[in-house]
């Protein structure tokens, strides 16, 4: 077994049993032959504390979910996996992910079972922070279809996202094409004053610090620090707009 399957198999808590540790834990024994790592029967004793393997897991089946969402997975879509895998978790183990993904992919997947055992144990930054990177996968070629963020909102819904949490997650990847995009960035109407922009602002950067996922390791934790910009261009973007001081 290679080096990820082996950190991300042992690494799990609450991931190890339910739909997850055993889609997990099909691919990889089916990719490396090793029969310990697909048993969901492990009693359940572990921490219902989020684990970055847990994190990590459960980005791989999500992923799945929004890839297979229009019936067809692309190799020119997994060009694309492969190069998010590289830059938000290096390049050490993307390949192996890869390969892991590609057994996923290869299985039925509930993706409301998924979501709702997601639910039950993540807190609330960490599936903000997980929304977020099905986001990244599904605008990384510049192109989204109906299907896949269709996907994505179902998701949300379990997770209890709201309708303005969700398009202010989706907002950054579609500022070419919606001028209210920082105001929904925000979480606020366009009809906002100055003051309540920078009350929003406070608030979103609160919300969105990278310290709220730092438990889930350096990786995570730099991923969300995108989050974080985006907030901050959005405070700027209509600080210019409106020469707020």
């Amino acid at each position: 077994m290679g080096n990820f399957a082996k950190w991300i198999g042992g690494g799990l808590g609450w991931a190890f049993g339910g739909p997850i540790g055993a889609i997990i834990g099909f691919a990889i024994g089916s990719l490396f032959g090793d029969s310990s790592t697909t048993s969901t029967k492990r009693a359940q004793t572990y921490s219902r504390q989020t684990t970055e393997s847990n994190f990590k897991a459960s980005l791989l089946v999500m992923m799945a979910c929004v890839m297979k969402a229009d019936g067809t997975v692309q190799k020119a879509e997994l060009n694309v996996v492969k190069r998010f895998l590289v830059s938000n978790f290096g390049e050490e183990g993307a390949l192996e992910a890869l390969q892991i993904l590609k057994k996923i992919l290869n299985q039925p997947i509930n993706e409301v079972e998924v979501a709702q055992q997601i639910n039950f144990y993540m807190n609330y930054s960490a599936k903000l922070q997980l929304i977020r990177l099905l986001f990244d996968i599904a605008y990384a070629d510049g192109e989204v279809n109906i299907a896949e963020l269709q996907v994505i909102q179902r998701i949300s819904g379990v997770f209890n996202i709201s309708h303005t949490e969700f398009e202010s997650l989706k907002a950054p990847y579609i500022k070419h094409v919606d001028v209210n995009w920082a105001y929904k960035a925000l979480e606020i109407q366009s009809t906002a004053t100055d003051d309540e922009i920078k009350k929003a602002y406070r608030r979103m950067a609160m919300k969105y610090h990278p310290d709220k996922v730092a438990s889930l390791g350096d990786d995570i934790k730099k991923s969300a620090t995108e989050k974080f910009r985006d907030v901050n261009e959005a405070y700027e973007h209509l600080k210019k707009q409106r020469g707020i001081i």
